[in-house]
Parts: structure tokens; sequence; C-alpha cells
């Protein structure tokens, strides 16, 4: 049974998909096809009730992006609900990647690396995605 995302947040997500910033851009440009260390990330990415921007799902990795906007209160709260699930949040700010995107890569493969994998074989997959019922 495939899981049920709120269809406001799914679209929500493909459309942050569509436009990313230029610095998302740029990460994704290292994090997607498992290029970072053979870890598979994927991007905006709903866990419900949030949208994290990449996400590592075989070690429950999140690596969020943060513009002059964010609210730290609300993303401490945010980043303990999602640890609560069994989830990690690394958070980066904006010039981190514009300034120091080696060193960012370097601290997200650290973190991965260091991670226990959440899967003991490969995750089935879903039916609805590949034609079944």
């Amino acid at each position: 049974m495939a899981l049920r995302i709120d269809p406001r947040l799914g679209d929500f997500a493909r459309t942050l998909r569509r436009v990313p910033t230029p610095l998302e851009e740029k990460l994704w440009h290292h994090l997607r096809s498992s290029r970072l260390g053979g870890f598979k990330f994927r991007r905006q990415i709903v866990l419900d009730p949030y949208i994290v921007d990449f996400f590592c799902p075989a070690v429950g990795l999140i690596v969020e992006l943060d513009g002059d906007s964010h609210d730290a209160q609300a993303d401490a709260r945010r980043d303990a609900a999602l640890a609560a699930r069994g989830f990690t949040t690394l958070r980066f700010t904006n010039r981190d990647v514009g300034e120091n995107l080696e060193g960012v890569l370097a601290d997200i493969l650290r973190k991965a690396s260091s991670l226990p994998p959440r899967f003991t074989h490969p995750p089935a997959p879903s039916l609805e995605r590949e034609g079944g019922l």
C-alpha cells in the first residue's frame, strides 16, 4: 500500500523541485545520482508534515539549506520532531554552500557515513509506481 501524503504538500514539493534556488541547484549537482560517496539523495521530499530540501533514505539523513529568512526556533522544533521519527538533520546556510561547498560536501559525507543503515535489504518497490495494483 502506497503512503498517502497531503496533496497540497505534494504539489508544493513538485513546485520546489521545478524551481530550485541557484544554491540548491549547486548542491543538488553534487548529491544527485549517488555522486557523494554512493549515497542516494532525493530533493524536496515530503516527510509529513514537512518538506525537506534533501533526503538520503538509506541512512535517514536530511540536509537543509537555509536562507536568511529561517527562524532558528522553528527549525529547532522541526529538527526535534524529525529526530523523534529517527531522522538526522544537517543544516547549512546559503553562504556555506556559496563559499565552502567542498566543506559542506565533506560534512554531509562524514555524517552519512557515520549513520547506520535504515534497511537490511533494499526497500520493496511501490506497486503503484511499478505498474502493479
